[in-house]
């Protein structure tokens, strides 16, 4: 039955061997457990008792042939979470399963932002069990055991603030600030002041003091994003604060001490930018102290399932959808991806996905461009609507449905002799609404170019995805159908 709601079940004969596996190695990827209350050697009270000292937290559901409410506490009390009772309807114990599993999921993901936001993340808490990701993690541990400047290298959207975070989360600094300045996103005449702070009256506008990012990450991890992206005038200047440990506000009297750990990214080869003269050499090197360089998606594959399930959970909980999971086809769609965009990608596009989504899982079918994009899959394209309206159509109007070409009197050929065109008017003379004479060119086009939504989509100048609005907005998708 278990197997049937799409789990791997692990069965084992009586509490002793139950304990056993759950303080083994293969314990780790249990995520719930069915008990029954009356076994041999040992009871299911007894079990619930031992278990809490190994695995506390795991969801459990008893079961058991005696459903007297004085059973029920008594197990509730016990640390179980639910109660079926013997014989188990399949539905009952599907849904017990569902929601249990969820509410688990969703406890994990509350405790991994509490530690974010508590400076605590560590590196347990990534999802990185790939191989390509053991020596990132393995470096990152040895980086936070000291207060070595670290440069995180890797592609756009790779995680490279996770690993920050996770860095500071496993060092003496855990706990305290940790400040994320994205340094490509200031502009260039406010980047003194937001890094350094400034003082009041310091220039126009200045009406209050100001304290800058060094000073807020006190004591704590300064992250600089995109440091690649500061101006050669900011890079002097920050090259003294990380040397002398203290900063000069704009229009302070004298310097200010900053006790700081420095962190820095980019996805840009700072090698070359210092060769070509757009970083400065010196900086580069005392960035660079202890480098990390964080794989693209593309080469860590395995952590793909993982990610997903992560986002599946999270935004479900945030949109408030009912979706439990993804099917082994769509996953094995996503695994065949390059992913350019890499997790930050990926994410966009579970998001997508799950606003698409009418079930209660991921198909391929909610993954229309990833599915296009991929060698071997392909994407259920509607035909051509055929337009069948009640009243006689307007001069023209059954060409346009059928997708044959339109004679029009003095116009210019387009092709083979033949021009095609929307009628403008209805047969009493008056004007047609402009949606309806979208709709018409929509079916023309998708007629002309025999449902090729690509085509389509470029012939008229708009994207797909929008195309795809529209065509849901003016009902012809439910014409397809």
């Amino acid at each position: 039955m278990i197997r049937r709601f799409g789990c791997d079940p692990m069965p084992v004969d009586g509490g002793h061997k139950g304990i056993e596996v759950l303080k083994s190695q293969s314990g780790a990827s249990i995520e719930l457990v069915i008990l029954d209350l009356n076994m041999p050697g040992m009871s299911g009270l007894e079990f619930l008792d031992k278990m809490q000292a190994i695995r506390g937290d795991l969801p459990v559901i008893v079961q058991t042939a005696q459903g007297s409410i004085e059973t029920v506490i008594t197990a509730m009390r016990a640390g179980a979470d639910d109660f079926v009772v013997k014989p188990v309807s399949p539905e009952r114990l599907r849904i017990s399963v569902q929601n249990l599993l969820k509410v688990n999921a969703l406890t994990e993901e509350v405790k991994r932002l509490n530690k974010k936001v508590g400076g605590a993340l560590g590196f347990h808490d990534l999802i990185a069990s790939s191989p390509a990701m053991a020596n990132v993690l393995r470096l990152g541990r040895r980086g936070a055991q000291s207060n070595i400047p670290v440069l995180i290298e890797g592609e756009s959207g790779v995680g490279k603030e996770m690993i920050a975070r996770a860095i500071q989360g496993e060092s003496e600094r855990a706990g305290r600030p940790f400040v994320a300045v994205n340094c490509g996103a200031i502009p260039s005449h406010l980047v003194e002041s937001i890094l350094f702070g400034h003082e009041k009256g310091a220039f126009t506008g200045a009406t209050a003091r100001h304290t800058g990012k060094f000073q807020e990450a006190d004591g704590g991890t300064l992250f600089l994003d995109e440091v690649a992206e500061l101006p050669l005038d900011m890079q002097v200047k920050l090259l003294r604060a990380i040397q002398e440990g203290e900063i000069d506000p704009v229009g302070a009297r004298k310097p200010v001490k900053v006790n700081i750990r420095i962190i820095s990214a980019t996805n840009r080869n700072m090698i070359d930018m210092v060769k070509a003269g757009q970083f400065r050499e010196d900086l580069y090197y005392r960035l660079n102290v202890f480098p990390v360089m964080v794989p693209p998606l593309r080469e860590r594959k395995e952590d793909i399932p993982a990610l997903v399930e992560h986002f599946i959970t999270r935004f479900a909980a945030e949109e408030g959808r009912k979706i439990r999971g993804i099917t082994p086809d769509a996953l094995e769609l996503l695994r065949g991806y390059t992913w350019p965009g890499n997790v930050r990608q990926l994410e966009n596009t579970v998001f997508r996905a799950m606003v698409l989504c009418e079930g209660d899982r991921l198909s391929i079918e909610d993954f229309p461009q990833i599915a296009s994009l991929v060698e071997g899959y392909e994407i259920k394209i509607p035909p051509a609507p055929q337009l069948a309206p009640k009243a006689p159509l307007p001069r023209g109007a059954e060409a346009i449905a059928s997708g044959a070409p339109l004679p029009l009197k003095g116009g210019p050929a387009v092709s083979d002799g033949i021009a095609y065109g929307i009628p403008a008017v209805t047969e009493g003379g008056h004007i047609r609404k402009l949606e309806d004479v979208e709709a018409d060119m929509i079916r023309l086009a998708l007629a002309r170019y025999q449902g090729q939504m690509s085509e389509v989509a470029r012939k008229l100048g708009i994207g797909r995805s929008t195309l795809y609005r529209r065509m849901k907005d003016l009902g012809l998708e439910e014409a397809a159908g």
